[in-house]
């Protein structure tokens, strides 16, 4: 066989491999770097769910590098997170239908904007369009006393409060029944 149909043959099996793993990451989601996380919770009968890809800080520097400032993004990792209520709520006193969404945030230094869109099925931000937000809403940010390797959300099944941590950054909001 001569050496360029090797390469080419070479070639082919690397594209393959390459292709195979590709295939087994988008089917198995649990082995993604950024394993998918389901949060729930039940606060008498309003149930709340997000659903989150949790990448890890990795020692990287997160905020204004690896995610710019005052730009559109996923809140996680791979797909769009998303927020889902069975009733109608309010968040930090804004009304939202109940319904699944995608929780967009827009980062700052010091204040976020959440942003509740109506196309829950989005790979990362990519596509998102801004007519289809369904609320927006400013949060204060602060700072936390430990990093938080992995991005986390926790939900508080009695107040329905929704805290976000990831590397130094920790805001929340509340939800509420309309």
């Amino acid at each position: 066989m001569q050496l360029s149909n090797r390469l080419l043959l070479l070639a082919l099996f690397l594209m393959a491999g390459v292709f195979s793993a590709l295939h087994a990451q988008n089917t198995d989601k649990s082995k993604r770097p950024s394993p998918l996380v389901e949060k729930k919770a039940t606060v008498g009968d309003l149930t709340i769910a997000i659903n989150y890809g949790s990448p890890s800080v990795k020692g990287r520097k997160i905020w204004g590098e690896l995610e710019p400032y005052d730009k559109v993004w996923r809140t996680g990792a791979n797909e769009a997170t998303t927020f889902e209520v069975n009733q109608d709520v309010t968040i930090n006193g804004e009304k939202l239908t109940a319904g699944k969404y995608a929780l967009f945030t827009i980062p700052t230094e010091k204040e976020w904007t959440l942003i509740f869109n109506k196309e829950p099925n989005q790979w990362g931000a990519y596509n998102y369009k801004q007519d289809q937000d369904a609320l927006r809403v400013q949060v204060k940010t602060d700072t936390t006393k430990q990093p938080t390797e992995r991005l986390t959300f926790n939900i508080d099944e009695k107040t329905g409060k929704v805290t976000f941590l990831w590397e130094n950054v920790t805001f929340n909001f509340d939800v509420k029944k309309a």
